[in-house]
């Protein structure tokens, strides 16, 4: 399976380990399983894997979904890396690594919709969690776009890193500089500090170690409620888990968040 540049989790931080049972680690691990054909790098993908198999939703609210991992949503209305009200009734934890091309894919033909339909309407948060499993570049990219959040461009780096064509010229200094200034960072000197900052290694870490913890091996693998969807899976299965847990969300909304559309 694919895994950090050192072949290993990266070294545990201070912060209180994600406790979760084990049930949800073995759910956690077929996530990452099922997903791992789909999101191998293209050098490795094979000519017969290009897609993943549609995963099935039930309808009931309560199926598939683990209280525990919808305990992991942030609901910061400051976080730059995230977009929808704090406190929309569903969130949609997204763990993506931008050198993956099924996250790519996912950014490109699934996500936009997933926000005019539901981020736009108030139904829907998502958090974007770091999660580099394909190397060295991997891991520059992902403090690359916390370096333009600083400064309120994550999302515009977003686009940019996933755009077609965009992976294929790698990650390395000089082009994720050109990416954040694609994506409208102003100050290019102080992205250049916060790129290669400590705050950045920590916060893509914390992320990373997040993903590990709760047993994802592979990108893009999300949580929806606390309901585990692994893949670049069609719009469909967004749909009926986005509107399950919606279904079986409280009717009153918590406190007010951030702005529902974003600045992308």
């Amino acid at each position: 399976m694919p895994s950090s540049s050192s072949g290993k989790p990266a070294a545990k931080s201070s912060r209180k380990p994600v406790i979760i049972g084990a049930g949800v680690v073995v759910a956690a691990l077929l996530l990452g399983l099922a997903s791992y054909t789909a999101t191998k790098p293209d050098d490795e993908a094979t000519t017969t894997s290009t897609s993943t198999a549609p995963a099935e939703v039930s309808a009931d609210p309560q199926s598939g979904v683990y209280p525990e991992l919808a305990k992991l949503a942030r609901r910061d209305a400051k976080d730059p890396l995230a977009v929808g009200r704090a406190d929309a009734p569903v969130v949609m934890i997204e763990y993506a690594d931008f050198k993956c091309g099924y996250c790519g894919k996912f950014a490109r033909d699934t996500e936009p919709e997933l926000i005019e339909k539901y981020v736009e309407d108030g139904v829907l948060r998502i958090e974007w969690r770091n999660f580099p499993i394909f190397g060295a570049e991997s891991e520059n990219a992902a403090r690359a776009a916390w370096a333009a959040g600083r400064q309120g461009r994550f999302w515009q780096f977003h686009s940019a890193a996933y755009a077609e064509g965009a992976k294929e010229k790698g990650f390395g200094k000089d082009r994720v500089r050109a990416l954040a200034e694609e994506a409208g960072v102003k100050d290019l000197d102080r992205f250049a500090r916060d790129l290669d900052s400590d705050a950045a290694k920590a916060a893509v870490r914390e992320d990373q170690e997040e993903a590990y913890e709760l047993g994802a091996s592979s990108t893009p693998s999300f949580l929806v409620n606390g309901r585990p969807i692994a893949g670049a899976q069609p719009m469909a299965t967004f749909t009926e888990a986005i509107e399950a847990a919606h279904r079986a969300a409280p009717k009153a909304a918590g406190s007010s968040g951030g702005p529902a559309k974003a600045d992308r």
